[in-house]
């Protein structure tokens, strides 16, 4: 069928909700809607599937999650004996219809003999991906579409070890999901014994697992209570267990009153994603009334926290994923050093988009260091491999989109256990007299100065995606020797698991496929450019290194410049 066959159909089925009927009809005359709505389905890949909320196969509704969870439930009855008694746990965030949809996936479960567990208020990702192992679960579904518009929602699937479910399995649930051509057919049962709430005492023992990363306890004693640190959960699902925490630890914090109501539009914010500034903006207005420290603030599932400091004339200013990133490795490593905690084969990760400058401080402290794509789910597949075969002892992962994990309890990023380390590292560099922007300061004199810079390019329509992804495979067919002064020491082509260097010699990455290149530049720089998998934008990243910020921004606009110019060519 096409669009306009499945629309007509959609709108005449009685099994579609009058709400829904409605909202069809009111685009009735509208071709391009009814095309996007119409003309594809929303994807589910491995991080499961993203999209606007609304009627239409290629939309966000009680629908589709139904069909992806009918899915999940044929996959785990595929699963050995006892799988279904196990269950899935079911966590949502503060996003418009998340509790029903987290409902609609409880009750489809239910009717399919699977127990879940379904959290009775919103919890954020991390606290989800504790559950499942700390349950014994054989799955997590997060409801959410972390840091997106708030036209979004999103429905994420977590393995039995907490870490979201790997490409090998979230094919075969794919290929359940692609059976069911009917969408309307699957029903739920409601008010099913099967659909439980998740006890109490996981909230107390996730955060009992935090205390246990706790690095600096002197410091946060003598300095936690007078800290002033401000903080916004941005209508999102991170105030309570970020504010306990802190509060566990006695340490000081002043909440952004308007941003704690749990609001889907999101109406204080443009987008509700603490990479920006701007999001931050009502944290550092208040931050500058009371004449606090630090201004924190986390997306709407908390796996993400953005951070503001004062800089050397007092002023606020927000420090990117990266900085944060570099901040808290070496607050890591530096205080496990210091009492003697450095395991002896500790290993950090991170992304291989992340800021160059993580490969400086782990070789300086003699710590193993592995990049991975982007997503944290291969992060968590690296805790989980090292676990297995004990060759290395995880310590410390990051990306650059202000993701961090610190500890095993979760396996995805976790913005509660980074807003206790960063606090903690306040109080830390407050009580050997120094500041979290000097600490900066004194890395990048130690090892470089090093610019991360990421520039996203939008797309839009049914064909966003496809059109993202023959950009990338273009660039992979057009030489490119130099960007701005760089020139360039070698090319990795992700999808095809190997880098040519300039010499012509090919090896192989080992390392999980995914559609991106990667040009190595010359002193350690590098540029990247790859669609990204959540939202319809190219983005391109840039890591340059050079012997300060001023050179460092004038070696920035002259690489922009040739990388546009590339781009122009292959369009």
């Amino acid at each position: 069928m096409n669009y306009r066959e499945l629309y007509e159909k959609w709108l005449g089925d009685p099994r579609l909700a009058e709400e829904d009927r409605a909202e069809l009809a009111a685009i009735a005359s509208d071709e391009k809607e009814k095309e996007y709505r119409f003309g594809g389905e929303l994807e589910f890949g491995t991080a499961g599937m993203r999209g606007i909320i609304g009627c239409g196969m290629n939309m966000m509704n009680v629908y589709t999650v139904r069909r992806a969870t009918q899915g999940l439930a044929e996959y785990i009855e595929t699963l050995p004996a006892g799988a279904k008694e196990r269950g899935v746990v079911i966590s949502y965030d503060t996003r418009k219809n998340s509790r029903l949809f987290a409902s609609a996936a409880a009750e489809v479960l239910a009717a399919n003999g699977v127990k879940a567990y379904l959290f009775s208020r919103v919890h954020p990702v991390p606290m989800l991906s504790y559950a499942v192992r700390h349950l014994g679960t054989v799955a997590g579904i997060m409801i959410t579409a972390s840091h997106n518009p708030k036209e979004y929602n999103g429905y994420k699937v977590y393995g039995e070890d907490g870490a979201q479910m790997s490409p090998e399995a979230t094919k075969v649930v794919v290929g359940f999901i692609e059976r069911i051509g009917d969408y309307l057919s699957v029903k739920g049962v409601k008010d099913s014994p099967l659909v439980v709430p998740v006890p109490q005492s996981v909230d107390d023992d996730y955060l009992a697992e935090l205390r246990k990363l706790t690095l600096s306890e002197e410091a946060v004693k003598k300095c936690g209570k007078d800290l002033k640190l401000v903080y916004t959960p941005v209508h999102g699902s991170g105030y309570v267990p970020v504010t306990r925490i802190l509060k566990q630890l006695g340490i000081n914090v002043t909440v952004v009153e308007e941003q704690t109501t749990e609001d889907p539009a999101f109406s204080t914010v443009a987008v509700p994603n603490p990479e920006f500034k701007e999001t931050l903006s009502m944290g550092i207005a208040l931050a500058n009334a009371i004449h606090a420290d630090v201004v924190f603030g986390t997306d709407p599932d908390s796996d993400r926290l953005g951070v503001a400091v004062k800089n050397e004339r007092g002023e606020f200013v927000a420090l990117s994923g990266n900085q944060v990133g570099i901040l808290l490795l070496d607050y890591v490593l530096t205080r496990l050093k210091e009492e003697n905690a450095l395991p002896a084969n500790a290993a950090v990760v991170k992304s291989f988009v992340t800021t160059g400058m993580a490969r400086a401080i782990c070789e300086d402290f003699g710590v193993a260091l592995f990049e991975t794509p982007v997503g944290f789910k291969f992060i968590g597949e690296k805790i989980k491999d090292w676990e297995a075969d004990g060759s290395h002892t995880y310590v410390f992962g990051f990306e650059e989109s202000c993701g961090y994990l610190r500890g095993t309890h979760a396996r995805d990023k976790d913005a509660v256990v980074a807003s206790m380390l960063c606090a903690e590292m306040v109080c830390y560099y407050t009580y050997i007299g120094k500041t979290v922007w000097g600490r900066l300061t004194e890395i990048y004199r130690k090892y470089g100065f090093v610019l991360d810079r990421n520039v996203s390019i939008q797309y839009a329509g049914l064909n966003a995606m496809k059109e993202m992804n023959a950009v990338v495979d273009a660039l992979k067919t057009v030489p490119a020797e130099k960007f701005g002064p760089f020139e360039v020491e070698a090319v990795r082509d992700y999808s095809a698991d190997v880098r040519r260097a300039k010499d012509g010699t090919v090896t192989r990455l080992n390392i999980p496929k995914c559609n991106c290149v990667y040009y190595e530049l010359q002193g350690g720089s590098f540029i990247c450019v790859r669609p990204s998998g959540t939202e319809p934008k190219l983005k391109i990243y840039y890591s340059v290194k050079a012997k300060d910020e001023t050179a460092a921004e004038a070696a920035l606009a002259a690489a922009k410049k040739d990388v546009e110019a590339l781009l122009q060519s292959v369009k």
